[in-house]
């Protein structure tokens, strides 16, 4: 897949996208695993990687979901998590929703590159892996079935499987491959998203080589742009201040790996929470 665009350029472009929702077509669904599928639409967004959209359902609920296709071709990968997406998951071409954003801060492309993702944190990472190109890509999975975009990212990288049972790759963790790679390898910059303990995880890893990181997070969201204040942790608004987060925010949030919040603003563990989201 190739990309006309500056990503770099486009972390701020809120103005023509952002002041009003519109309805678009689904124009083609792509099965992607047993339970994910990918909505391409009849509209062009031009986004930096890492940012996302808010798409509404009307008479259900609005969510905000990645970008896992950017550009002429642009999509959104879902799983089924709640109501939501249940009802998004049953949506066929022709189906209509709302659209508004991009919003929030995107990953700063840099070459030498590693991508590691866990479960559904590739669809967020799959464009920045192609924009870069020869990057290295890691991803983990609890098993073969849930592995996404195989194919798309080795195409664009030197790629690495992890799966816990073993039966795709390495057995084992993402993270693990991570750890054996630094024994012979050196990046200027790992890029994450995930689980948020494989995100701390990799955080970590990254500190002790003096690595950069930038991550990618995930809390509930209401507005999108900064408003209501649901997405925090430590001052930092999720929708706002990221999703994207560089290693010198990551070291100023102790929440990060141990509290996230409910819709109801209770704080929780982020054990907890994803039980709730899940």
């Amino acid at each position: 897949m190739s990309y006309d665009i500056d990503p770099n350029n486009l972390a701020n472009n809120f103005a023509k996208y952002t002041a009003l929702p519109k309805t678009v077509k689904i124009k083609k669904v792509v099965d992607e695993t047993r339970k994910i599928k990918t909505f391409f639409l009849d509209t062009k967004i031009w986004a930096a990687p890492g940012q996302f959209i808010m798409v509404w359902i009307p008479g259900v609920d609005e969510k905000p979901f990645g970008l896992s296709y950017i550009g002429n071709d642009t999509a959104i990968t879902i799983q089924p998590k709640g109501k939501f997406t249940k009802k998004m998951l049953g949506l066929s071409v022709g189906d209509r929703i709302g659209v508004r954003g991009p919003y929030g801060n995107g990953f700063t492309l840099k070459k030498n590159a590693c991508i590691i993702a866990g479960g559904c944190g590739i669809i967020p990472l799959a464009p920045l892996a192609e924009m870069i190109k020869n990057c290295v890509v890691i991803i983990g999975a609890k098993t073969s079935e849930d592995l996404l975009f195989i194919e798309r990212m080795r195409k664009a990288s030197e790629l690495y499987i992890a799966t816990d049972d073993g039966s795709s790759g390495a057995k084992g963790y993402a993270t693990d491959i991570l750890r054996k790679l630094l024994k012979e390898k050196t990046f200027d910059v790992i890029y994450t998203c995930g689980p948020e303990a494989m995100i701390k995880s990799v955080f970590d890893i990254a500190e002790e080589h003096g690595i950069e990181t930038q991550a990618s997070l995930e809390r509930f969201m209401k507005c999108g742009f900064g408003v209501c204040g649901q997405c925090v942790i430590n001052g930092f608004r999720v929708c706002k201040d990221g999703p994207v987060f560089s290693s010198e925010q990551l070291r100023k949030m102790t929440e990060l790996g141990k509290f996230a919040r409910l819709k109801s603003g209770k704080k929780v563990t982020v054990k907890e929470y994803y039980n709730w989201r899940s």
